[in-house]
């Protein structure tokens, strides 16, 4: 496909510079040099008029900072993430702790009303390529940190090393690297429709491109037959790559791909699915301008919307 990498989150070409993350004295300097993405419970510091706030390494804001980990060269200027999650805001300016978007800002006393904290799905859209990039970069990164403290293989607290790219545990010698989960999404066909599903919990009418994880052993191909099989009862046929993105909620790479149902007939699992439904591409255009009285699309910047508008333009080559 042709327009992959210009889905959000995709490549933008940053210099990941990985050399540099060998060398201490070298990141001393980048970070002396350079700029960090503070992040506070998995949301990136986005200034008031828009785009990623960037701060030097020794500003107020960082004084409950965490490691910073070393995200690379951004143009040459040395771009770095740090976890801010111990602070803690004023009462009534906390998270919305449940629901499917966080609209609530949170403003750290040291920036005043410069910037703030925002949910990363909010804004996505709003970024340039290499914020994006960064910004989902330094978001999975920092949560794999906050979530393997300890050593899988003996239980020891782990250090961070390598600017942030490895944990190593001082007991056993264990080295952990930070993970990413394979999950495949299916532009499922039968004629001029498109198979369409939604969770439980999704904002009301919102449907999407059936999705899953891709399980050990398995290839893609056989991991879109099967998810859709087990979803939806459909059985399908030839698979083809569309796409990918990283996708850091919390830190999954979603794999795009195509296929044809063999049989349209449905048979919706309801552990996995709150419904399903073949959707014509004259409903997908009602849909998409808000039109139509059931069916809301996917958010944007998502693959699903991305596939699905490209299907629609006949641009999946």
């Amino acid at each position: 496909m042709r327009l992959a990498e210009t889905v959000v989150f995709g490549g933008s070409g940053l210099d990941r510079a990985a050399t540099v993350r060998k060398h201490p004295q070298a990141l001393a300097e980048a970070l002396r040099q350079g700029s960090v993405l503070a992040i506070w419970r998995g949301k990136p510091l986005v200034a008031e008029a828009g785009g990623l706030f960037w701060l030097t390494s020794g500003h107020p804001a960082l004084a409950l900072a965490g490691p910073p980990v070393f995200l690379g060269l951004d143009k040459g200027v040395p771009r770095f993430a740090a976890d801010i999650s111990d602070w803690s805001p004023e009462a009534g300016a906390e998270a919305v702790a449940a629901g499917f978007f966080d609209p609530s800002v949170q403003q750290h006393p040291a920036l005043g009303d410069s910037a703030g904290f925002r949910e990363l799905r909010g804004i996505m859209t709003d970024l340039s390529p290499r914020e994006a990039e960064l910004a989902a970069t330094a978001k999975a990164v920092l949560q794999w940190h906050r979530s393997h403290g300890f050593c899988s293989a003996c239980g020891s607290a782990s250090d961070t090393v390598e600017g942030g790219w490895q944990r190593k545990c001082p007991a056993c010698g264990a080295q952990h690297f930070p993970r990413t989960d394979p999950v495949v999404i299916m532009l499922v066909t039968h004629g001029n429709s498109v198979l369409l599903g939604r969770s439980p919990g999704w904002p009301e009418g919102m449907y999407s491109l059936l999705a899953g994880f891709v399980e050990p052993g398995e290839t893609i191909e056989a991991a879109v037959r099967r998810e859709v099989l087990e979803e939806a009862g459909v059985r399908c046929g030839t698979v083809k790559y569309l796409a990918s993105q990283p996708w850091p909620f919390p830190a999954s790479l979603m794999i795009g791909a195509a296929t044809e149902a063999l049989d349209p007939t449905l048979t919706v699992d309801p552990e996995e699915l709150e419904a399903a439904r073949w959707v014509s591409r004259e409903e997908a255009v009602q849909t998409f301008a808000g039109l139509h009285p059931e069916i809301r699309p996917p958010r944007r910047g998502a693959i699903a919307e991305f596939i699905l508008r490209n299907w629609l333009a006949d641009r999946l080559v």
